[in-house]
């Protein structure tokens, strides 16, 4: 599910009113929202691990 120019429009509007250190700032709470909205639709998609699958797949690291 795609981040929406609302979405993006709230994030920026809610941070802080003062002055950013850099763009980047603003890019990393954009690119955090789109990450919640990706992890969210592979929960509604069913593309998770069980605490028993991440177990086993931490093991073979």
């Amino acid at each position: 599910m795609p981040i929406t120019k609302t979405q993006i429009i709230e994030t920026i509007q809610a941070m802080p009113q003062t002055e950013f250190a850099s763009i980047d700032e603003v890019l990393e709470e954009i690119v955090l929202l789109e990450k919640i909205e990706q992890g969210l639709k592979d929960i509604e998609d069913g593309n998770v691990y069980t605490e028993e699958e991440m177990r086993k797949i931490i093991a073979e690291w």
